[in-house]
């Protein structure tokens, strides 16, 4: 990634597919003279939980995991996003702190909106509007969708169903067919809901299994149906 690019919002391929796509160029361009670049190390926060919003963030590239840490210490991770994708407008929309934290998975490009460009687009544009529910819809049925999912299965079912839905989330690199995402075993634990050392072991059992195969820190998909079969889409 080049960090020294800041590409005007009219041109950008990763507004093509968020709230802003209903904006014509000359909207565009006015909105990119108000917006900041940043860039992120693997690691590092966006957001923490706890603080209040001062504005809206849109991922140019690189991933980024949504967390919470809960009572007894432990990381949750609630969402997921990529390229393309808002984070922190729940908080900016509801006037409230942020109720999880966001970490880059990766080192991420994003651009920075104040809150006041996005509520003054927000309130003068319908389009915007409806966008900004649409995804709202989108972010809660992938949620529950996640949960209901999980709940009902076992550990080899929840970490099968959560290497399904990062295969869909994020898709695969064209040339080794590898998850286009690099998540730590630990993650993946938090997102299945077991320990980290129940994810290593399974990931371990499947890679021998021949359902997936470990390329490096990455996965790779070796035998579809069984995943399904163990992740009860079947």
């Amino acid at each position: 990634m080049n960090s020294n690019i800041n590409p005007s919002c009219a041109v950008c391929r990763a507004c093509s597919n968020n709230v802003f796509k209903g904006l014509n160029n000359e909207q565009l361009e006015a909105m990119s003279k108000k917006k900041s670049w940043h860039v992120v190390k693997k690691g590092d926060f966006i957001f923490k939980e706890g603080n209040v919003p001062a504005g809206l963030f849109c991922l140019f590239d690189g991933n980024v995991k949504i967390s919470k840490i809960d009572e007894e210490g432990k990381e949750q991770i609630v969402r997921l996003a990529k390229r393309g994708n808002f984070i922190g407008y729940r908080a900016l929309l509801c006037n409230d702190i942020y109720h999880a934290s966001a970490i880059a998975i990766e080192d991420v490009h994003l651009c920075f909106f104040k809150k006041e460009t996005y509520t003054e687009l927000l309130y003068s544009n319908p389009e915007i509007a409806a966008q900004t529910i649409q995804t709202l819809t989108s972010d809660l049925r992938f949620a529950e969708n996640m949960m209901m999912n999980i709940a009902q299965k076992h550990a080899k079912g929840r970490i099968a169903e959560i290497i399904l839905v990062l295969e869909e989330f994020y898709g695969t690199n064209e040339k080794d067919k590898t998850i286009a995402t690099t998540l730590k075993r630990e993650d993946i634990g938090h997102l299945a809901g077991t320990t980290t050392e129940t994810s290593i072991r399974v990931l371990s059992e499947f890679s021998k299994d021949g359902i997936i195969e470990l390329v490096g820190k990455k996965l790779r998909i070796s035998n579809r149906n069984k995943l399904m079969q163990l992740s009860n889409r079947n």
